[in-house]
């Protein structure tokens, strides 16, 4: 498994992330069986949240077990310090562990959303002061939405966060408001050594209205091994992008193992040719018109 140097902080992640909301609604018996075979593939980033339903229950028991072994991040999508706290240590409870070693503030995709976690009282001195007692390591901030780059780069000019998770996927990039945003946060992130990893990298587009969801993802995510092999080509096709987190579905991950394996097989002609080829390929997120 390649990795990639997380930012300033001194570690070497895999660059396919455990995205942990696929255990949300698994049994026991499931979460274990997938974290055992992302830990056989060799990866030692795992990424979870609060709200990802019984996720952090269900990662309990291995993360008491190997967390001196990976790098554990979590997040928080309270926006005031208090309850922000709260959910900090209820997160410490289920997940086993005495502290991770990145806590987020999650899903903040808008200047409205920035500026209630960034305000006085807000979650970010929550972040700050469990980094001071130790409980975290270190401070990133996550989105969705076409305005998250955006959004971002104006989180970095506030405070100095250490991490950055923002969408990316060839469908987005191709959008041009979306690519300017997404290409000036990867430059000031570069520049303050800040580590960008990325979300949504096999999402096809959104469910349509009626139709069967097979997948416990809230996007439809491509299936076939070839297309995704695509899709990871060419969000690590990317210099400063340190890593991209795997769907939200347990099934999906044995195939985007074998497509991280598989790194640098396919050039860029190649997987540029199959990406723009699809026909039902839109951004997860709807109509990118809302772009400022």
């Amino acid at each position: 498994m390649q990795t990639r140097k997380l930012g300033r902080l001194n570690h070497y992640s895999s660059v396919v992330m455990f995205g942990a909301a696929k255990l949300g609604q698994v049994t026991q018996e499931e979460a274990d069986r997938s974290i055992e075979f992302a830990l056989e593939s060799g990866i030692n980033h795992f990424d979870t949240a609060a709200s990802y339903g019984d996720a952090e229950l269900r990662m309990g028991p291995l993360m008491k077990k190997y967390h001196n072994k990976l790098f554990l991040a979590t997040k928080t999508g309270e926006r005031t310090k208090d309850k922000a706290k709260e959910q900090i240590y209820r997160s410490l409870e289920r997940l086993q562990v005495d502290r991770v070693d990145l806590l987020q503030l999650h899903a903040v995709g808008t200047i409205e959303e920035l500026d209630k976690c960034t305000g006085s009282g807000g979650a970010l001195e929550a972040a700050i002061e469990a980094k001071e007692e130790g409980i975290i390591g270190a401070i990133g901030i996550t989105g969705h939405g076409h305005l998250a780059p955006a959004t971002h780069l104006e989180a970095l000019r506030r405070f100095p966060f250490e991490t950055v998770l923002c969408p990316l996927n060839y469908r987005l990039y191709s959008i041009p408001e979306y690519r300017a945003s997404f290409d000036e946060l990867l430059e000031e992130t570069r520049r303050r050594q800040v580590a960008l990893r990325v979300i949504k990298a096999i999402a096809k587009g959104p469910w349509a209205e009626h139709q069967e969801r097979r997948y416990a993802t809230w996007y439809e995510p491509f299936d076939e091994q070839k297309i995704i092999d695509a899709c990871v080509h060419f969000v690590l096709s990317f210099e400063g992008v340190a890593g991209f987190a795997s769907a939200g579905d347990i099934h999906l991950l044995p195939k985007i193992v074998s497509a991280v394996n598989r790194l640098g097989e396919m050039g860029k002609d190649e997987y540029t040719q199959i990406l723009s080829s699809l026909d039902s390929y839109e951004s997860p997120f709807g109509s990118p018109t809302s772009i400022a």
